[in-house]
């Protein structure tokens, strides 16, 4: 791989944290640049950028007049991004010290990946400093299937979700498939890319050093997301099946995805008449298909046993958790 990274950054009222993303992402000495597309920030978010930018002429800020979700702000810096690579970081999560010259050192493939640390801000400065060189530095690959695969609920408290990844991408593979973030999507748009990479024959390798730390907040914006959300996610979910993968493996995985999204759609459509028209029209919408009213009755006993959460929702208080285990 080429030592050319074009690092993006999607801000949206992050006046508080992104300098300390920006910063992060240009102590890495493989970063050729910082695009930071602010999507119409109603905090100081602009001025903190242009702040940073008057101190390194790597970073360049790109301004929207309107919100339009995290996929089309990194279409706007995919558009205008010039390296070789590039890789994606939150507006509050930063790399890791010797991130990108990890990955860097992977040699013909698409996309590669390292673990993440989930941490409370809080415990952010303690996942930074931590000597992480201890953990097995290989890689593997990984391939359609099981990448979906580790999308889908496991036994246990918590489950680990691949689609929280964020390789290093090729971006002359997304050029040459002209691949873009899906704009519709305010949820999984990460995770939906990654598929149609790896269904137009992209190759994945996977490290379980960790490389990402990512940022746990109770007001985040990944825990606001509604019907909606989770409608246009199952619609793009569909599409990988209508694309009909080759592999019959990858076929299960897929439609298991599905329905535990339906489900998972289902449900927020019950809560919202119910609170909105009353109980009783939570109860037509669900009697009215045959196969909702079950699934919807499994995932309200799931919420009461506390078994839906995802990796990020369990960062400790103290200390970080790692998307993939390291035992």
């Amino acid at each position: 791989m080429s030592a050319s990274v074009t690092v993006i950054i999607a801000a949206f009222n992050a006046q508080d944290t992104v300098s300390r993303a920006i910063r992060s992402a240009l102590a890495q000495p493989e970063t050729a640049e910082v695009i930071v597309v602010d999507d119409a920030s109603r905090d100081a978010t602009c001025g903190v950028v242009a702040d940073e930018a008057k101190r390194d002429p790597r970073i360049h800020l790109v301004q929207q007049e309107t919100n339009h979700g995290p996929a089309a702000a990194r279409n706007r810096a995919l558009d205008v991004a010039t390296s070789d690579y590039v890789a994606v970081l939150d507006s509050d999560d930063v790399f890791l010290p010797r991130r990108l010259a990890h990955l860097l050192s992977v040699k013909n493939c698409e996309m590669v990946a390292d673990n993440i640390a989930f941490v409370t801000p809080e415990n952010l400065s303690e996942a930074t400093e931590q000597d992480w060189s201890v953990i097995d530095p290989k890689f593997a690959p990984l391939v359609a299937a099981e990448f979906v695969r580790g999308n889908l609920r496991n036994h246990g408290m918590s489950r680990g979700e691949l689609g929280f990844l964020k390789p290093v991408l090729s971006r002359d593979f997304l050029e040459q498939n002209k691949l873009r973030y899906d704009p519709s999507l305010r949820l999984g748009e990460d995770y939906d890319l990654y598929v149609r990479m790896l269904l137009a024959g992209a190759r994945m390798q996977l490290t379980r050093r960790p490389g990402y730390a990512a940022v746990v907040r109770s007001n985040s914006l990944s825990a606001l997301h509604g019907a909606s959300e989770l409608a246009q996610l199952h619609i793009a979910l569909q599409a990988h099946l209508d694309s009909r993968p080759q592999s019959s493996d990858l076929t299960r995985a897929m439609q298991q995805h599905l329905r535990d999204t339906r489900r998972k759609r289902d449900h927020r459509i019950s809560l919202d008449l119910r609170r909105e028209q009353g109980v009783w029209a939570a109860v037509r919408y669900l009697i009215s298909a045959r196969d909702r009213a079950w699934p919807v009755a499994l995932q309200i006993l799931r919420d009461k046993l506390n078994l839906s959460k995802t990796a990020e929702d369990a960062a400790p208080e103290k200390g970080s958790r790692l998307l993939l285990s390291v035992e």
